[in-house]
Parts: structure tokens; C-alpha cells; sequence
């Protein structure tokens, strides 16, 4: 590690070295400190706009919730910091670099990236194994301590360790794709290459975003189609009447992982798709699934979908351009233990680097969103029912045990959504 921070030349691998190792510390010190300021403003008194819904003991188990949740995750994160941590100062990476670099793996593909394909494949495939291997326990006790002994957990062994296994397959096969194509592009273009993956990446997302609940989600979930009657009826009404045609309306089996209530909606274009959880709709009453319903259209009317879905494509695009920079600078993949330029130390010190101006980017992305859920829950009272949204909101958030008091600053810096009072006295204007 000392041999790392003698007398060196300005953005020299030493200086690269110190650069990432010093952003590494930052990120983690800035997340736990937030969550650290985001877990001390819970107030003792309970809401006015909640009191018919929370009683003190029920307010109480919240905090106590979060409490559990708070201490496993800085625990989790802790451990994953220091795992970081040590594979830059014992130059962890640049021994794997160095094992998958001799190692005879080569499946005699037919293209000339064969080899740098099989080695950086392999060098993610090592680091992917080492954070299973550390996260898996963390998710384990989450799940079948925390969230069992505050009544939420409906998931069995079996289908915890299956979700692994199917989730490590499909990270694989994508990643694997999304890899190989990177390579090709990398070494057949000398300047610019950042643009096609830009596009294919872009491609990629608006094609999980039409084809989502058709090719993803059976993976992991039984949709089945909301059955007609009084709900689907009003559904199908509302959507006429604001003039949002459906493809489907489905209902997904949360139950069978956690009592948690949730939806999602999926698609594009004549492809939209809404999937109720079963869990939503045993909590709620018709209308205020409606009113939920109505809030989602409010996104599409307002083109919140659209305009999300060209920031995420521009923000990707910043990323392909400071990715190819990286790339071009040796110093990155030497600062990282490497013997030469590296695509895959490359990519890991990218991630690292860039993570200052993805931190602004999201800031961005998070206000916008956050003013898009303003919006969208007007819309939900000028075309629906006000009220029944409110009551919707607020079943969510106390069967959730959810913060409502999170800190302003852990809001700008993480939250997509406005905080649940916020909400509820703008639609009570």
C-alpha cells in the first residue's frame, strides 16, 4: 500500500490509485452518514393526517422495523466496503487480472475477441461469485428474521435460494451478451466506440420496457388475468373514459414472498400492461385501485414516462462517453494491479470514478421524479378521486412500516418520491 503513495506525477497510476481509494471511502461514509440522519429524524409524535390509521404501537413497531433494517444494512454495506477496500490495497484485482490473463480457458470462438471475451467473462464471473458469496447471508437473515418477525415474509427456503439461482442465471446470460458486444466494438473501433454501445444499450432498455412483464416476470412470478367483475370493470371503465387503453390487467402472486402490497406497469405504445398484486387488492378497496390506476395514467399523460425514459438514454450516453475515456487512459488499469490496459479493470475503475457525476445525475433524475409524483397525483384527483388516493397512499405506507419522517437530505440526495405528508397535503389543497 505505501509503495503505492510515494513520489509520483501528476494522474500517474499512484494518482489514479489514491483517486479511487479516496472516492470508495467517500461513498461509503456519505451513504451511512444519510442513513444515519435519515434514521434519527423520526419524531415521537404521530402525523395528524395519520392518527386514524396508526395507533402508538403500531408507530412503535415502525420505528423498531427500521431500526432492523438500518443495522443489517450498514452491516451488509460495511462488509462490502471492506471487501473493496481490500482488493485495492492487496491488489486483489490485479491478481485475478493475472489468473484469468494465464489461464488456458479459451472456447475457440469464431471472432478475434475470443480471448479478451473469455478472460474479462471470467474476471466478472470471480468478482460476481465473491459478492454472492457475501451478500447471500444478508439477504438471508433479512429475509427470514427481519422480515419474518415483523409478519411480512411469505417466502419459503426453497424459493429464496431458487430466486438466486434464476436471478445469477439472467444477470449471466444479459451480462454476458452485453459484454461480448462491448468487446466487439471496442476492438474493431479505435475512436467512437462509445456511441454503438450507447445505442445498444439504449435499444436494450426500451426493449425491457415494452417486453418486461412478457419475458421477465413469469420468471419469478404467476400472472394470471384479473378476473372480470365490479374491479375490472371499473378499471376498464376509467381507462376509456381518460381515453389510456390496456393490453392486459393481470394479478401477480406477491403473496407468495411477502404481505406487501405493491403494482407495476409495463410497456409502451399498445403494449401497456398493469399487474395488480394480490396483495394490493385484499388490502384495498376497488376504488382506491382505481385511484392507484389513475395516478400510473397520470405519468403517461403527462409524458413522465417518455421524458424518464429519454433521461435515462441520455444519461447512458454521458456514461458510454466517460466509459471510453477511461478506457483510453492505461494508467487506470495499472492503478488497479494491472500489467497493461485492461477492458475489465478498466470497467471497474469507470464505475468508481464516474460515481461523482452519477451522483449528480440521480440528484437530477430524483427531482424531476419527485415533481413527475406531484403531478401525477393531481391528475389522479382531477380525473378520479382524491380522496380515495389519499386512503391508498396511507393503507401502503403503515402495512409497509415506511418512514414518514425521512430527512430532507437523504430525500434530495435518494428519493424518487416525495415523502407520504408531503403527498397527502398536496392533495388535500
Amino acid at each position: 500500500f505505501k509503495s503505492k503513495l510515494i513520489k509520483f506525477n501528476f494522474m500517474t497510476p499512484e494518482v489514479w490509485f489514491l483517486i479511487i481509494i479516496v472516492l470508495v471511502i467517500f461513498n461509503y461514509l456519505f451513504s451511512n452518514i444519510l442513513d444515519y440522519l435519515n434514521h434519527k429524524n423520526w419524531k415521537d409524535e404521530i402525523p395528524l393526517e395519520l392518527k386514524d390509521f396508526y395507533d402508538k404501537k403500531k408507530y412503535k413497531q415502525a420505528k423498531l422495523y427500521a431500526i432492523s433494517k438500518n443495522k443489517i444494512g450498514l452491516l451488509s454495506s460495511t462488509t462490502s466496503f471492506l471487501f473493496i477496500v481490500s482488493l485495492l490495497v492487496f491488489n486483489g484485482y490485479g491478481y485475478i487480472d493475472q489468473y484469468v490473463n494465464s489461464s488456458s480457458l479459451n472456447l475457440f470462438l469464431p471472432f478475434e475477441i475470443n480471448v479478451s471475451f473469455i478472460q474479462s467473462g471470467f474476471f466478472f464471473l470471480i468478482l460476481f461469485t465473491l459478492n454472492s458469496i457475501i451478500s447471500i447471508p444478508f439477504s438471508y437473515y433479512n429475509t427470514f428474521v427481519i422480515e419474518e418477525n415483523f409478519g411480512f415474509n411469505k417466502t419459503t427456503k426453497s424459493t429464496f435460494f431458487f430466486d438466486i439461482i434464476k436471478s445469477s442465471i439472467i444477470s449471466i446470460l444479459i451480462g454476458g451478451v452485453l459484454l461480448f458486444l462491448a468487446l466487439y466494438l471496442y476492438n474493431n473501433l479505435n475512436d467512437g466506440f462509445w456511441l454503438y454501445l450507447w445505442i445498444g444499450l439504449s435499444l436494450l432498455i426500451v426493449f425491457i420496457n415494452m417486453f418486461y412483464a412478457d419475458l421477465i416476470v413469469p420468471i419469478f412470478n404467476k400472472l394470471t388475468p384479473l378476473e372480470n367483475g365490479e374491479l375490472r370493470k371499473k378499471i376498464e371503465t376509467y381507462s376509456k373514459e381518460v381515453g389510456y387503453l390496456l393490453k392486459n390487467i393481470y394479478v401477480i402472486d406477491g403473496s407468495k414472498r411477502s404481505t406487501k402490497a405493491n403494482a407495476f406497469f409495463s410497456g409502451l405504445g399498445p403494449r401497456k400492461t398493469i399487474a395488480l398484486y394480490d396483495t394490493l387488492i385484499d388490502k384495498h378497496t376497488e376504488n382506491e385501485l382505481v385511484a392507484v390506476l389513475a395516478h400510473e395514467v397520470g405519468h403517461f399523460k403527462k409524458k413522465h414516462v417518455f421524458s424518464g425514459l429519454l433521461m435515462s438514454i441520455i444519461q447512458i450516453g454521458i456514461m458510454t462517453f466517460f466509459f471510453e475515456l477511461c478506457l483510453k487512459l492505461p494508467e487506470i488499469s495499472l492503478a488497479l494491479g494491472g500489467s497493461d490496459i485492461s477492458f475489465h479493470l478498466g470497467l471497474i475503475g469507470f464505475s468508481i470514478i464516474f460515481s461523482p457525476i452519477s451522483m449528480m445525475s440521480g440528484i437530477l433524475m430524483n427531482y424531476i421524479s419527485r415533481k413527475n409524483e406531484f403531478e401525477a397525483d393531481s391528475y389522479a384527483k382531477e380525473t378520479f378521486n382524491g380522496e380515495d388516493l389519499s386512503l391508498a397512499l396511507k393503507k401502503l405506507s403503515v402495512f409497509s412500516l415506511s418512514n414518514i419522517y425521512p430527512h430532507p437530505l437523504y430525500v434530495f440526495f435518494h428519493n424518487s418520491h416525495p415523502s407520504l405528508i408531503k403527498r397527502l397535503r398536496a392533495l388535500n389543497k
